[in-house]
């Protein structure tokens, strides 16, 4: 893990310096044992990193207790759902992610993967936005359909950041900016590193797609309309050869089966 660390480290670095702009990289620090999993923390502060990641299956004592360092060391946390579906999406025995959500955010982690509506994690867009509002509103009022089935106040704690990542790519931008707003992280892996022209050139295709949406979207269009929307990427990609590339690539890629994250509640 510390060659690992010092590999992204550098590459952190160059792009920080190339930009001007604050970068970071997940450096997952979950481990065995606590003790392990600071050491992990502390080489990861030590070499400049702002942020560093674990996962869900290191047990919410040692979430705790990884967020109170966090917090101590102005560090920020990344929380990976890794493991969440062994509990989270049987109908029969279980609970549902919304209570991890809560949980999470009550651990205080800085950041969670919460869905993504479209892409591998997708799940039913009224769901996904109960979990969104979980993480992020400070009062929480009855919705069924979001699935929230009673008032709740969150009062100064602080609020998590929701995470989508998971088969997205930018030729769906419209759909993402529509479901999940502006208060997400969009984390593009594979739509990113899967670029045939390498990964500067797709994070240049992802960032211009976004940035392209969100300036129609300020200026009144109707970007989630399933002919402007996609519309408005290939105007962007005339200007942009990655995002050309990207869009040619992946089209309207999708990946298809049946959800076993169904809604709680369906209106009828």
């Amino acid at each position: 893990w510390r060659e690992r660390f010092l590999y992204c480290i550098e590459g952190i670095n160059h792009a920080a310096a190339a930009t001007g702009e604050v970068k970071g990289s997940y450096l997952n620090i979950t481990a065995g044992n606590m003790e392990e999993v600071y050491k992990r923390a502390e080489y990861a502060k030590n070499i400049g990193s702002i942020i560093v990641m674990i996962d869900l299956v290191l047990g919410y004592t040692a979430i705790q207790s990884t967020a109170i360092w966090a917090r101590e060391n102005d560090m920020i946390l990344h929380l990976h759902r890794a493991g969440n579906s062994t509990y989270a999406r049987q109908k029969n025995h279980g609970i549902n992610f919304r209570v991890i959500c809560k949980w999470m955010r009550m651990s205080g982690v800085d950041h969670i993967h919460a869905g993504t509506v479209v892409g591998k994690l997708e799940g039913d867009p009224l769901m996904i936005k109960g979990f969104y509002d979980t993480l992020l509103l400070i009062h929480l009022d009855v919705n069924l359909p979001y699935g929230i089935f009673f008032e709740m106040s969150w009062a100064s704690l602080r609020k998590c950041m929701p995470v989508a990542s998971g088969g997205i790519h930018c030729g769906q931008m419209h759909q993402l900016v529509h479901y999940l707003g502006d208060d997400v992280v969009l984390q593009f892996g594979g739509g990113t590193i899967g670029h045939p022209d390498g990964i500067q050139a797709g994070a240049t295709a992802n960032r211009v797609a976004l940035e392209s949406m969100v300036i129609a979207r300020n200026e009144g269009a109707d970007y989630f309309n399933s002919n402007i929307g996609p519309q408005i990427l290939r105007d962007a990609a005339k200007t942009c050869g990655p995002l050309q590339t990207a869009l040619d690539l992946w089209k309207d890629i999708s990946f298809n089966y049946t959800s076993t994250d169904t809604a709680d509640f369906a209106t009828t």
